[in-house]
């Protein structure tokens, strides 16, 4: 096969069609599946990038042909259930991506697949209870209920059953959850001048996230305090749904579309009035950014959101360029191993955290680029616990090679994924916010 013409040029991603008749065809699924799945038996190049890839080698390879059509269509699905939709393939590797004339979206197929398993069949108790991180996080952080799921995710017994009824493998290491929600507890300071750069809104709207609200709190008073800080006035986002990405990753496309129709019309009034939306989560900005426009592409109110959507560390560099950023750092934070998420790196935004994280002095930062292969709800599942180990151990290691200080990733569930990888390793986990708040000294 040739090298994509024209293979300078940026990646395009179309609109996806869901909710035309065709995009659940089957005949036409497969027909496309099996059209997509050749040209990736003729090129290979991510045979390492995720378990999807090598399923379907494996398939052609032990077939009688040797080829696509020795695959049986009935095995499609298993490639299917190996994609997480990290978007890896397209944003990196995939030389006939549009606007190549082959066309290759490899995510977007999968997830058409999945929307149509979804359609047919649902899905288990286990994937909608995963996939609904909302409604979870609230019951769970009821008062008197917190303390004992705390205990359920921990004790042995527990976990064997969870693993042998639900599907949650009992060696995960599972989020703790916290009664003290960040958008009750949430003490935003707004009485500062808005200072408008060149490149960034004055002020910041905080989209919560169910992992910061329900699980991490501390996450999102770190991000707060290093706004009041820099004299940014924030606020919280005044009422929020999931951003629907678990809901995406299921299939379940129209759960997506109703928590789209919470929360767009609340995020879309403050980017016209000229906030900066911060995100702590990499998947939810990346739902706003791109998964959602792509899904509604006529839709005003969403564009206007993806177009105020910021990475937190996106946005604090734009500052920084804006002259707008306070250096006073007073701690050095030594070394640090900082591993940058998928769902972070297909942004395309440069390795914002990194270049932060760098103007620390007595700081040294260890970059690790590459999946670590917890992927959302997938690492949790029983059936792909091991391999989410497997893909993460590059990770494990180079994120040790160093002897950090601390160990560190945007994605939170992807930096405990990679600490109980580490084993007895003895650097502290952190988020990256919360490093630049002990480095201010705050």
């Amino acid at each position: 096969m040739t090298v994509r013409e024209g293979s300078l040029e940026a990646p395009i991603r179309h609109p996806l069609h869901w909710k035309s008749a065709d995009f659940y065809d089957q005949a036409r699924l497969e027909k496309e599946l099996e059209r997509v799945f050749d040209i990736c038996h003729g090129c290979r190049r991510c045979v390492n990038l995720c378990t999807a890839f090598p399923t379907l080698f494996d398939l052609i390879d032990e077939g009688k042909t040797l080829e696509v059509d020795g695959v049986s269509k009935h095995d499609y699905g298993k490639v299917v259930d190996q994609c997480y939709l990290c978007d890896m393939c397209y944003m990196t590797k995939c030389p006939y991506v549009p606007p190549h004339p082959w066309n290759v979206d490899f995510p977007h197929l999968m997830l058409r697949a999945k929307a149509q398993k979804f359609k047919k069949h649902g899905a288990s108790f286990r994937d909608k209870l995963l996939s609904s991180t909302d409604a979870l996080g609230k019951l769970a952080t009821i008062p008197v209920v917190v303390q004992a799921v705390n205990a359920v995710n921990k004790t042995g017994f527990t976990r064997n059953v969870m693993d042998s009824m639900l599907g949650i493998h009992r060696q995960r290491v599972l989020p703790e959850y916290d009664s003290a929600k960040f958008r009750s507890t949430a003490r935003p300071d707004g009485s500062f001048p808005v200072k408008d750069g060149n490149n960034t809104p004055g002020k910041a709207a905080i989209f919560a996230t169910c992992y910061v609200n329900y699980n991490e709190p501390g996450i999102g008073h770190d991000l707060l305090k290093l706004l009041a800080h820099n004299e940014i006035p924030a606020k919280i986002v005044e009422k929020e749904a999931c951003c629907g990405m678990p809901k995406l990753e299921l299939g379940d496309l129209d759960a997506v579309e109703r928590n789209k129709n919470l929360n767009i019309p609340v995020l879309a009034k403050l980017a016209r009035e000229g906030y900066a939306i911060l995100a702590a989560v990499p998947s939810c900005t990346l739902m706003f950014k791109q998964e959602l426009p792509l899904m509604f592409p006529d839709d005003a109110d969403v564009k206007a959101v993806a177009e105020a959507m910021f990475d937190p560390f996106e946005y604090l560099v734009l500052r920084n360029k804006d002259g707008l950023l306070r250096t006073d750092f007073k701690k050095a934070l030594g070394k640090v191993s900082y591993h940058i998420p998928c769902h972070l790196r297909v942004q395309n935004m440069g390795q914002k955290t990194r270049e932060l994280l760098e103007m620390i002095p007595g700081t040294a930062v260890a970059t690790v680029e590459r999946c670590a292969g917890h992927d959302g709800t997938w690492g949790v599942k029983s059936e792909y616990f091991e391999q989410s180990m497997k893909i993460g151990r590059p990770v494990f290691r180079q994120m040790s090679e160093a002897v950090p200080d601390y160990i560190s990733s945007d994605c939170a569930i992807a930096g405990r994924h990679i600490k109980q990888g580490m084993g007895d390793s003895e650097a502290q986990k952190q988020h990256p916010i919360t490093l630049i708040r002990i480095a201010y000294g705050l």
